[in-house]
């Protein structure tokens, strides 16, 4: 799959490398068939514009080449990893956590680490590879990944792919529930779901406010986010062969992926696995934050979250 993106960048850079080795060699102004013509407006005119475009490859080559193998900005656009990604975050994705990749095909030239479980990673979407997604990484290569979609709590069986380990649980553990700051309301007409930050002391007129605990895995804990109000939707999750709905094992070389928005994020629990190849990075670090709702121009600046993803 080609980076539309990253191609029209390489084809620019590209471009204005070859004015830039024009410019510095200075051909043809220095050929004869130009001697008698310097003074001329067209030839003054060219070399001006040349040398604009020449001017401007050393910073397009710094950018292709830190977007391409080290760093990589995204937007947050949706909810689904809230409460640690929210709505208006601008993020820096590490893009040789995982290895390095051909910038335009995106094809791994040089494997350098594994998506580890816990890992906010950024991937190709697998059912349209356009798109790019963003979920916490739950299920690596070999587990049997269960979900109750009632209690909200997970169970992971590692190396449960040979059919002898799967009853050796990985260790998880919860906090209570307690109401959070955020606040979802529907939109039928437009069947879209907003959120909003609302002290917990505050009565809300519209909307349902969202629960939160923290979820403890191993060695990784993060905050969730849980809509009681929202109903099981099993009939809408991925089945595998032989397999009940609420439990996956996951093949080898893919991975099994949530939204920290347990009941807001559509998942790997609806479309089944991402394959490793499809990862592009680990979310690291929130660059800037603006105050905005989904699909709404942003209104703020939200100083506070800058910093690395934790």
């Amino acid at each position: 799959m080609v980076n539309n993106f990253s191609l029209i960048l390489f084809i620019v850079t590209l471009l204005a490398g070859i004015f830039w080795v024009i410019d510095y060699f200075q051909w043809p102004f220095k050929s004869n068939e130009f001697i008698d013509k310097k003074n001329s407006t067209i030839l003054v005119f060219l070399e001006t514009c040349i040398k604009h475009i020449a001017s401007i490859f050393p910073t397009l080559m710094v950018v292709f080449l830190f977007r391409s193998f080290c760093y990589e900005p995204f937007q947050i656009p949706s909810g689904s990893m809230m409460p640690t990604l929210l709505i208006g975050d601008f993020i820096l994705v590490n893009k040789f956590t995982y290895g390095i990749k051909n910038p335009i095909t995106q094809n791994t030239l040089i494997t350098i680490g594994k998506p580890k479980r816990g890992d906010i990673a950024v991937f190709k979407y697998p059912k349209d590879p356009k798109l790019n997604y963003i979920k916490r990484i739950i299920g690596i290569p070999g587990d049997k990944v269960t979900y109750n979609p009632y209690s909200k709590k997970l169970e992971i069986s590692p190396k449960c792919n040979n059919k002898k380990n799967c009853n050796n649980f990985l260790q998880i553990t919860y906090t209570n529930i307690k109401p959070s700051n955020f606040i979802q309301t529907f939109n039928e007409k437009i069947e879209t779901n907003d959120f909003y930050q609302i002290s917990k002391n505050k009565d809300i007129k519209e909307g349902i406010r969202l629960n939160t605990r923290k979820e403890i895995i191993g060695k990784v804990n993060h905050d969730i986010l849980l809509a009681n109000e929202i109903g099981s939707q099993v009939d809408l999750y991925y089945q595998q062969t032989s397999k009940s709905r609420t439990s996956w094992i996951v093949p080898e070389g893919q991975y099994f992926v949530m939204g920290d928005n347990r009941d807001n994020s559509a998942d790997s629990r609806y479309w089944g696995f991402v394959p490793e190849d499809n990862f592009i990075g680990k979310a690291t670090f929130i660059w800037i934050s603006f105050e905005k709702q989904e699909s709404i121009w942003p209104h703020g600046i939200r100083l506070s979250r800058i910093g690395i993803i934790k």
